[in-house]
């Protein structure tokens, strides 16, 4: 094909990452080095250049893009003369495991939550929403867990409705990565948030197109705007096996831990363990059902080996 034919249809503005940068303009830094660390997930790379250069800009159109979402929706009451709750904007969050979803979630919290005039920014992972190992391990799907088919999707759909109808307070299950499983009779409280961040691998997901054309939702249905963290599948690899090594000296050390049967491993075991588990489960998780979704975001960061982001494609509108 002509590349100036494919560039031609590319429904992306693709920046480097100097070029995205200097997009920051004056938007402020708000965040100190500290406050940075704190963010930082233990597997991630991440310091204050990495927020300077990408996530401020970031969340700079952010602010444009909910500016612009408010007055669309007061020139909407006001054509249909109604008084609506007020409506959170949501941002999804997606990508494989290993890349660095948790950190970015974090991170625009934080950064959202210091513009002005201080906005209430809620933050809830579809970790949540998994069914609860019982039962999927009476449906056989332990071995998928991640996949579209371990969530409890009605249950999610439910949260994210009453969220974007801006009823309060609605409640999200708390997942615990330590026993890998939902914590009984746990619950966050979604109370009313200006901007509601859901991370989660899936998030992006579509679902079968309906033959009789009746509605069918999906989670990203409830997006105002969505991010995929995005690497190469070699590189998401290297990450996973290195985060189970260091994990197998520290949570999985833990008599609690779901996983503590692998902090005996030797290194060379722990590596055969981690490798079998990307190819078996995440891999597969990554090729059918996270990877296919990239498409569907309104932004997508892509990674280098250093976990820094090399390139930033944006949505045209």
């Amino acid at each position: 094909m002509d590349m100036r034919i494919e560039q031609q249809y590319n429904p992306y503005r693709v920046f480097s990452r100097d070029d995205w940068a200097k997009l920051r303009d004056d938007m402020p830094m708000t965040l100190n080095a500290e406050e940075v660390a704190t963010l930082r997930s233990a597997h991630d790379r991440l310091d204050l250049k990495e927020v300077q250069d990408i996530y401020l800009p970031l969340s700079r159109l952010l602010s444009m893009y909910v500016a612009a979402t408010q007055r669309l929706f007061v020139a909407q009451r006001q054509f249909l003369g109604i008084q609506d709750r007020k409506v959170p904007y949501i941002i999804g969050v997606a990508g494989s495991v290993a890349v660095g979803k948790s950190t970015t979630a974090r991170v625009l919290q934080a950064l959202l939550a210091h513009w002005s005039p201080k906005p209430t920014v809620a933050l809830v992972t579809t970790d949540g929403f998994l069914f609860p190992n019982a039962v999927l391990e009476r449906q056989g799907l332990m071995q998928k867990k991640g996949f579209p088919e371990s969530y409890d999707l009605p249950a999610l759909l439910a949260f994210l409705s009453d969220v974007k109808a801006g009823r309060s307070p609605v409640r999200a299950p708390i997942y615990s990565h330590l026993t890998y499983d939902i914590v009984p009779n746990r619950w966050v409280e979604v109370n009313q948030p200006d901007i509601l961040i859901v991370e989660g691998l899936n998030v992006l997901q579509t679902g079968r197109l309906p033959r009789d054309g009746k509605a069918v939702p999906v989670v990203s249905d409830f997006f105002d705007f969505s991010v995929y963290l995005d690497a190469d599948e070699p590189v998401l690899r290297d990450w996973y096996v290195s985060r189970f090594l260091s994990l197998r000296n520290t949570a999985f050390a833990d008599p609690r831990s779901y996983f503590h049967r692998y902090a005996v491993l030797s290194d060379e075991e722990a590596i055969a363990t981690a490798l079998s588990i990307w190819e078996r489960t995440n891999l597969a998780n990554l090729e059918d059902n996270i990877l296919p979704t990239r498409p569907r975001a309104t932004l997508i960061l892509k990674k280098g080996p250093d976990h820094v982001v090399e390139t930033v494609a944006l949505r045209r509108l």
